[in-house]
């Protein structure tokens, strides 16, 4: 049943997105919500990107790292969110199957590379805080590029996999999924075949690809939080913790969701906790990242107001 290519298989030629509302008078509240939390999304994400682009200051590894996080989330909003808000007020919520597989590649590709992206800026703290004398030699350009290609390539071979085995099930109707994009629990729910094999591959894929980073980066904060109570002074241990305490906060919102969304066996999942799930990692941890970042950085801050002219380059 697996060897036959996927057109073969589906007699499926598009499916339906039943988002979140049918009350018309909703849809277009939670329109307004959904655009103005993406316009938030798109300004926030790209003055950051902006900020670290045309600012000599932040041109360090911890905020190459954050541009590329920005990058992502701005991304990532992106493979979802305009299609949801045209669906909302549109009656056609049609999405071709190819559309559909599409859809659910992108999304996954860059997910799993926001994961392996919080673990490379995990790393790059534990230098800052354990080895900071050698700080810029440790983290140098090309181990921050060859962190960033690896995570993308991760990214793009680990969601490969997960399309390969949820789009390879015949998918012969009904064909309306009960989410606002498609994502690969709400689409397998729909498969005219036995997905117990496909639940097998997310729940490993979900250890690889969740439970490794989020080892790696606890691996990390152990180190930081051994070397920041060797601190004497007061304020230098809240300095030192301060620039991890945005990285905890993004982590915790986007990966707990996830970890929930994709470790557990799909009989399990209820369509409503699903989207409320997707819709916390996909687009409101996107939209507070920047927000996140921008208030407790001093040094995003400065950079914002020497951009508007309202700061003197004191350096």
């Amino acid at each position: 049943m697996h060897s036959r290519g996927w057109k073969n298989h589906s007699s499926v030629t598009e499916f339906i997105l039943l988002g979140f509302s049918r009350n018309p008078r909703t849809s277009w509240i939670l329109f307004f919500l959904f655009f103005f939390l993406y316009l938030f999304t798109v300004l926030g994400n790209g003055l950051i990107v902006t900020l670290i682009r045309v600012d000599a200051r932040l041109h360090t590894s911890m905020y190459f790292f954050l541009s590329i996080l920005s990058l992502l989330d701005l991304s990532y909003a992106t493979t979802t969110v305009p299609q949801m808000l045209i669906h909302l007020v549109s009656k056609n919520k049609t999405i071709s199957y190819v559309q559909c597989v599409v859809q659910m590649y992108v999304f996954l590709t860059l997910g799993i590379t926001e994961t392996w992206i919080f673990a490379a800026m995990a790393y790059d703290r534990y230098v800052a805080i354990c080895y900071p004398l050698q700080y810029r030699v440790k983290m140098n350009q090309t181990l921050c590029i060859l962190l960033a290609v690896s995570s993308a390539f991760c990214g793009l071979t680990c969601a490969l996999v997960y399309t390969v085995f949820a789009m390879n099930l015949p998918y012969c109707g009904p064909n309306e999924i009960n989410h606002f994009f498609c994502e690969i629990p709400a689409v397998l729910k729909l498969a005219c075949a036995d997905t117990t094999l496909n639940d097998q591959v997310d729940f490993i894929l979900g250890f690889i690809l969740l439970l490794i980073p989020l080892s790696l980066i606890l691996a990390s904060y152990v180190h930081i939080f051994i070397a920041i109570l060797k601190i004497r002074s007061t304020q230098g241990r809240i300095k030192a913790f301060s620039t991890c305490a945005s990285h905890i906060t993004v982590v915790t919102m986007f990966c707990i969701p996830c970890m929930v969304m994709y470790m557990r066996p799909g009989s399990e999942a209820s369509p409503e906790d699903d989207k409320k799930l997707a819709l916390f990692y996909n687009v409101i941890s996107a939209f507070l990242n920047p927000i996140i970042y921008s208030l407790r950085n001093k040094d995003v801050k400065t950079a914002f107001l020497k951009l508007v002219g309202m700061s003197e380059d004191t350096q």
